[in-house]
């Protein structure tokens, strides 16, 4: 189940907004949410005499009306317990059912099909002692509510939306900088996996057959799992100096475009297969903040939408990461619906379940953007300190070295050759030569890592 939702309960100076009536409600959703929820059930909860908002839950509406009865009691347990675990049991509920037409279908007839799926959620959050003070259905840009029966106020025919950017919410929205960034379907579509021509789709999936072939094995041995992963983490480095250096396109399906156009199929088959690595796959989350965090962000929307034919559940590691960043800037919508897709994809994928558990109840992403600072600079510290330890170490061997041409002369003997320095730039490429020994620790680190975050199915040893 892909749960969406966050305290927004006002405090401080923040601007309080009172919506009367059904149709400032439908027209508020959007803002709620941060874009237009399509094919969803949006659950909201009330607090306090005023009703004020709290937590919300968005679920995409089950397709067989078998499953409603269970869906219903599950979102109105999860909801009502999500708030209390913050805090506040909430006071009552406000349900959305948002639903475009089928193909010759109204957006009445879509209201009178949806009716039963109310019902049971207001029967579901009844018998949890929480009553549903509105239910709206949302359609063909019109609304009904399953509540009201008077006719003067909620005609047949429904009562049409509010135009964009008319209400008293979109005026208030404006004001606060907050902005509704498209339908939800729009925001899904950047992520899910291509939809393009079958000779396209099949060259990629060819390409991700190809490397797979050839990483799977370095993968799997620790030996050669280390060079699997500094080989995706500069391939990615390179594709993010790539894609940062493209021209700016504001459409975001021009730019999507554009993206794809930059990475060919075997470097996206080579990210994503190293990306099944969790090591690997921890390290690419550093790039989550200032110069890098937009361009990571690209790149792991490219990288998800790659992800074709038996490849889908590989598009969990950079949904997820996709998701992360968005988190770490700030686009709370963006991450939710990138880590639902991540979870959809692969739903016993760890890490995403931990970050939309955390986005999900407000959490701060600072403290997991601290964590990843840390480890990056404990990482450049180690390296640094191996690299001080090879030039120490060359210097010993240069100057014993030295020594022994010195006794070999007096003895009467061929000295042996002295060593001769290198330049820097050559001595940086050779400070750790193979066989070297990392800093105190590390090794047995690493070996612990790796037994740790190995396994997993085929390819795929990232969780």
């Amino acid at each position: 189940m892909n749960k969406h939702h966050d305290t927004t309960g006002p405090t401080g100076d923040q601007q309080q907004i009172t919506l009367r009536g059904p149709a400032e409600l439908a027209d508020a959703l959007p803002y709620m949410m941060g874009y237009h929820p399509t094919d969803s059930i949006v659950m909201v909860a009330l607090h306090g005499e005023r009703g004020r908002f709290g937590g919300r839950l968005r679920l995409g509406i089950p397709r067989s009306p078998r499953e409603w009865p269970p869906v219903a009691e599950q979102l109105a347990e999860c909801l009502i317990e999500g708030c209390e675990r913050r805090g506040s049991r909430p006071d009552g509920i406000v349900v959305f059912l948002c639903q475009d037409p089928a193909e010759g279908e109204t957006g009445r007839r879509v209201m009178e099909r949806l009716r039963p799926l109310a019902q049971r959620l207001r029967t579901a959050c009844g018998t949890l002692e929480v009553p549903v003070y509105e239910a709206l259905c949302i359609s063909d840009g019109r609304f009904w509510s399953y509540c009201c029966p008077d006719t003067r106020c909620c005609p047949p025919e429904g009562n049409p939306l509010a135009l964009p950017g008319t209400s008293v919410m979109a005026a208030a929205a404006a004001y606060a900088g907050i902005q509704v960034r498209g339908s939800l379907r729009d925001m899904e579509e950047r992520l899910r996996p291509w939809r393009c021509e079958a000779a396209v789709a099949a060259e990629q999936s060819r390409a991700l057959d190809s490397a797979g072939a050839a990483l799977v094995p370095r993968i799997l041995d620790i030996d050669g799992r280390d060079t699997v992963r500094a080989d995706t983490i500069r391939l990615a480095e390179e594709l993010l100096r790539r894609l940062a250096g493209a021209p700016r396109i504001m459409d975001p399906t021009a730019a999507d475009a554009q993206d794809d156009q930059l990475i060919g199929h075997d470097e996206v088959a080579a990210v994503i297969l190293g990306l099944q690595d969790r090591e690997t796959r921890d390290r690419a989350a550093e790039w989550m903040e200032d110069a890098e965090a937009a361009p990571a962000l690209r790149l792991w929307r490219a990288l998800a939408r790659r992800c074709v034919g038996a490849y889908v559940e590989h598009s969990a590691a950079p949904l997820t990461l996709a998701g992360w960043v968005a988190w770490s800037t700030g686009d709370e919508p963006g991450a939710r619906v990138a880590l639902a897709l991540a979870l959809e994809a692969d739903p016993e994928y760890v890490f995403a379940r931990l970050l939309h558990q955390a986005c999900n109840e407000g959490l701060d992403p600072e403290s997991l953007r601290r964590c990843l600072r840390e480890e990056r600079d404990a990482r450049a510290a180690g390296e640094a300190r191996t690299a001080s330890g090879a030039r120490t170490a060359s210097r010993a061997r240069a100057a014993a070295g030295a020594r022994a041409g010195s006794g070999a002369r007096k003895a009467g003997r061929r000295p042996r050759p002295r060593q001769v320095r290198l330049p820097a730039a050559e001595r940086a490429a050779s400070t750790t030569p193979p066989g070297s020994v990392p800093p105190e620790g590390t090794a047995a680190r690493a070996r612990t890592r790796a037994a740790r975050r190995s396994g997993g199915r085929g390819s795929r040893s990232g969780r």
